[in-house]
């Protein structure tokens, strides 16, 4: 049997897992403040800024590609995030030199994410993406392919939120009181599924550029959507 290959697939790949490693590496290591309209000014982790990206590319390669290529694309990521957590854990226990010694707290500070917070990171992005690209998947046969728009918005609302409650809960439930707990996840879900409603316009040129180029604009009927294969 023949394979398709395509001409982009690869780069959005790359992209994609470049922009979860970011998020999690860089965008963890800063808390910031945003003065928000109506709302004031709301604390978040600077990696909810961009990492709602990740879900762009995951409507792109669901809608263009198919889920059994985005499927790929999550397990990926999910690879590139453990070995990026094991790296940071590795560097930051290695002894340091004398003359750094005044420099390690730093790198504790940056890459000495507990255990606990690295579980809840890896296990929520890998089940809100394939929540995503599920619900996107099966959007796109009910609709027949009408009103990308809807599924771009649905899926990412979806996929957000269980990616969110799922971050949250493990990470932080029993050391922040519930109500904490619930007003900062609910400022974050807010915050990411804007993303996708402001870049709706952009979605819709770079699916339609892909579906011309590549020549393809899949419909995953009869395909087998257990997350746990790397089948195409």
């Amino acid at each position: 049997m023949t394979v398709k290959s395509y001409r982009y697939y690869d780069l959005i790949l790359g992209a994609y897992v470049c922009v979860l490693l970011c998020a999690n590496l860089i965008g963890a290591a800063k808390v910031s403040v945003v003065t928000l309209p109506w709302l004031g000014p709301r604390t978040y982790m600077a990696g909810v800024l961009f990492f709602p990206i990740s879900y762009l590319f995951g409507d792109i390669l669901t809608e263009v590609y198919g889920y059994a290529r985005d499927r790929r694309a999550v397990w990926s990521g999910f690879a590139a995030l453990a070995f990026a957590a094991l790296m940071s854990t590795v560097i930051v226990h290695l002894p340091p030199a004398e003359f750094w010694r005044s420099r390690q707290p730093a790198v504790e500070a940056m890459f000495g994410n507990t255990p606990r917070i690295i579980c809840a990171s890896i296990i929520a992005f890998w089940c809100g993406s394939f929540v995503n690209s599920y619900v996107l998947a099966k959007m796109k046969i009910w609709s027949n392919g009408r009103w990308l728009w809807t599924r771009l918005i649905g899926s990412t609302v979806c996929g957000e939120l269980i990616d969110t409650a799922l971050f949250y809960t493990i990470a932080f439930a029993g050391l922040w009181t519930l109500g904490d707990l619930v007003s900062v996840a609910l400022d974050q879900y807010v915050l990411k599924s804007l993303w996708e409603v402001i870049a709706t316009p952009a979605t819709y040129r770079i699916v339609a550029f892909l579906k011309r180029a590549e020549q393809e604009d899949y419909y995953d009927r009869g395909t087998d959507f257990t997350p746990f294969s790397l089948t195409a």
